[in-house]
């Protein structure tokens, strides 16, 4: 299966990180290389590190990016190890930063992958296969209260415990093994009249799965603020989100980052010497055009942020 991805809110995020002459750049979600393609031509003199925890992200990327290979080196991470990456490449600094946290079109469609709830495969949802952890541990060894608590705080599904507790009582007859065999779960779990309006059912369950699996928010904040420690001054960071969590989370850190002096108000000094280290470019987050959603629907939930280092 080709590896496909749309990247979404292209122009505005090679906009975005106003590339400068002879910058290094990093990738850190190199997917189908669509982001990458773009900071490349932008400029002759571009260098560019591309990072993906996905190796067949990483192959396909190579054959799209092929015609500049020699301004590209691709690693096989993830973008949580950025400060250790660019130590083993001896970079000290870079100029800027993607991160597209969608997952891939070509995840979501290949259904061996075990991402997609309109596939029947086996569970897994692992971003990177060699990783132990996969949705199978999840659902089949989690405790009740464990999965109410990733199914109410990654996915906000509202019928968070009734889901867990239908699943933990099917799994005392047989191990749940399959996609479709938790969607149905999922639907005789969520009465009938709850699931006649809104998205698919199982849609906030499959996601707080995924970011479970990913951890996908537990190394957010960390790898924000690494990343802009690894920042020369002027360099961007630019961040698409998905869903409200991941977009809360690096609003949050944007601000932190953003904030000067943290001493109590009540101090007639400041006594911390706190500097900001970033200013926030996107005051409210870039969304898709009418077009684009049109275009690819995918795209109708994706967030911009951008932050520039001072």
């Amino acid at each position: 299966m080709e590896f496909k991805h749309i990247s979404v809110l292209f122009n505005e995020t090679i906009e975005g990180l106003n590339i400068k002459e002879n910058g290094i750049y990093v990738d850190g979600t190199l997917g189908g290389g669509g982001h990458s393609l773009g900071i490349l031509s932008h400029n002759k003199s571009i260098s560019l590190i591309g990072i993906d925890r996905d190796a067949e992200a990483i192959e396909a990327s190579k054959k799209r990016l092929a015609d500049y290979s020699h301004r590209v080196t691709f690693v096989n991470n993830n973008f949580s190890e950025i400060k250790q990456i660019l130590n083993n490449l001896n970079i000290e600094k870079i100029d800027g930063m993607l991160m597209d946290l969608g997952v891939s079109s070509y995840q979501l469609d290949n259904a061996e992958r075990g991402f997609s709830y309109m596939h029947d495969s086996k569970l897994d949802m692992r971003m990177n296969r060699d990783n132990e952890l996969s949705a199978y541990e999840v659902l089949n060894n989690y405790s009740r209260e464990e999965l109410t608590k990733i199914f109410y705080e990654f996915g906000e599904e509202k019928w968070s415990a009734r889901i867990a507790q239908f699943i933990t009582d099917r799994r005392k007859r047989k191990p749940i093994e399959t996609t479709f065999e938790l969607v149905d779960i999922i639907k005789s779990a969520i009465p009938q009249k709850a699931r006649e309006s809104g998205s698919h059912p199982a849609k906030r369950v499959f996601q707080a799965i995924r970011i479970e699996v990913n951890n996908e928010l537990g190394i957010l904040e960390k790898t924000i603020t690494d990343t802009v420690d690894c920042l020369n001054p002027g360099g961007r960071i630019a961040i698409i989100t998905f869903h409200s969590l991941e977009d809360r989370i690096v609003k949050q850190t944007y601000a932190k980052l953003a904030a000067g002096c943290t001493c109590p108000k009540t101090f007639p000094v400041c006594v911390c010497n706190k500097q900001p280290a970033v200013k926030i470019i996107t005051k409210k987050p870039i969304l898709p055009s009418e077009q684009e959603e049109s275009e690819n629907s995918r795209s109708k939930s994706a967030k911009l942020r951008i932050a520039e280092k001072i």
